[in-house]
């Protein structure tokens, strides 16, 4: 038989349309196979992270409960003082024009000499500053 005859044989379209549609099924079922091997695969990769995240997150909850008792322990730090507030800073601006001492001002205030000085030092400098920018602008 010659190949001519076996193509245009009538039984020859429906031997392919069969052969195309078992082809069709294997790779159907082998697609769904494949399909569910990779599910399988992340399910288990899934339980994993599951199991692991909840290995951590009791270690978390430990190491919480641990601190959470410690911390009872802990003494809180002492609150800071209010240091040199506007009030407190005017007050000792019009004491150093009268002519008072840092020490007199410290005292009186309640403040610490050195912020009194520091004040003192600031005031100056700021004093000579304008003094300072108008030389520069008269000498330009």
């Amino acid at each position: 038989m010659r190949i001519e005859t076996l193509i245009l044989h009538p039984a020859a379209q429906y031997v392919a349309l069969a052969f195309g549609l078992v082809l069709c099924l294997f790779l159907f079922w082998s697609l769904k196979r494949d399909l569910h091997a990779a599910e399988d695969r992340s399910k288990k990769k899934l339980a994993s992270f599951e199991e692991e995240l909840k290995a951590k997150a009791a270690a978390l909850d430990e190491r919480w409960t641990e601190l959470s008792q410690i911390s009872h322990l802990l003494v809180p730090p002492a609150p800071l003082r209010s240091g040199l507030n506007l009030t407190k800073r005017s007050q000792a601006l019009q004491m150093i024009r009268r002519g008072e001492s840092p020490r007199d001002i410290a005292a009186t205030l309640g403040l610490p000499r050195s912020e009194v000085e520091l004040l003192i030092k600031v005031h100056q400098l700021a004093q000579s500053a304008p003094n300072a920018s108008a030389a520069r602008a008269a000498g330009l």
